[in-house]
């Protein structure tokens, strides 16, 4: 085959990539993507019409330039082989069409999942960052409750109170502006917190707090289990009959998870008393959501009888 032969031959493939290439840049962008679909299938419909019938003439131009002459009378066509060949090539230039359509919707559709993920992320983090310093404020409040309290009968006590949550004040000023601080300071935290609590109960409470986390490594989302401790304190007490608290925090390392498993008994609020609202428990669920999505487990609920209120948190680290 002559180099003229060739060139004239690679019509077809160079009119599939002006279709192909026109609407990449601009039919497909400019008219599909902005609703001008009429105007785009339009377009692409006189185009490829066009090309096929010219494409169809230009073979058998070329043909008629490069095949011995004692074999054209035997393949001249018919009109029906001739509007199957003008078909087969519209057929072709349309495709080339749908391709580069079906390229730049598929970048569009990955663009604007990135930019939906990225919104969500940034979305999720301003969340987050809201839920932290929600807490705050409930965790102080309940505090100087119990310090008020303290300073009716022993002043020295409450001053020993305060010295403490200025300790603890610290810790969620700094601490709490990081995504996740060293889970010993959180123990500390709660140590301190409960120590706080145990001003204003009467004897007849049995408060116990135990961990067994060692790992100098191991961090966690701050003032985490903070809610679950405030709420156990709150419905686990009773000024006139025996009542209890237990907090126990463990790690296990394999698989590695952290526990955090509180029980008390159960004493809940009458109707008339709302303070709270439950937006401890509801603030610590949107935090496990958006800290650790698919990585817990959380299981809470009253017993049979009505007594003992659970609630044991799983996290996979």
């Amino acid at each position: 085959m002559s180099w003229l032969h060739y060139v004239m031959n690679c019509m077809s493939p160079f009119l599939m990539m002006v279709v192909f290439y026109v609407n990449y840049f601009w039919l497909t962008p400019k008219c599909f993507v902005i609703g001008k679909r009429r105007y785009y299938m339009l377009v692409n419909f006189i185009m490829v019409v066009v090309f096929g019938i010219f494409l169809h003439n230009w073979v058998g131009f070329t043909n008629s330039l490069f095949m011995p002459i004692h074999i054209g009378p035997a393949l001249r066509e018919t009109s029906i082989d001739t509007f199957f060949f003008i078909m087969r090539d519209i057929l072709s230039l349309a495709m080339s069409a749908a391709v580069a359509t079906a390229i730049i919707l598929a970048r569009r559709i990955q663009h604007n999942e990135e930019a939906r993920l990225e919104v969500e992320a940034a979305r999720s983090e301003v969340e987050l960052k809201n839920l932290r310093s929600q807490i705050n404020p409930h965790f102080l409040l309940n505090t100087l409750n119990n310090i008020y309290a303290l300073t009716a009968f022993d002043q020295k006590r409450a001053q020993d109170a305060i010295k403490q949550l200025s300790e603890l004040l610290r810790h969620m000023l700094y601490d709490n502006q990081f995504d996740q601080v060293p889970m010993q300071n959180e123990v500390q935290f709660i140590e301190s917190y409960v120590s706080l609590m145990k001003i204003r109960l009467p004897k007849q409470v049995d408060v116990q707090f135990t961990n067994n986390v060692n790992d100098t490594d191991l961090k966690i989302a701050p003032l985490l289990f903070v809610p679950l401790v405030e709420n156990a304190f709150k419905h686990g007490v009773s000024q006139s009959e025996p009542s209890f608290v237990h907090i126990k925090i463990e790690y296990q390392e394999s698989p590695s998870e952290l526990i955090c498993s509180i029980s008390n008994s159960n004493y809940p609020k009458s109707t008339h008393d709302r303070s709270g609202h439950g937006i401890g428990l509801e603030q610590t669920q949107k935090r496990l959501d958006l800290s650790y999505p698919n990585h817990y487990e959380w299981e809470k609920g009253v017993s049979d009888d009505g007594r003992i209120y659970t609630s044991t948190i799983k996290i996979k680290l």
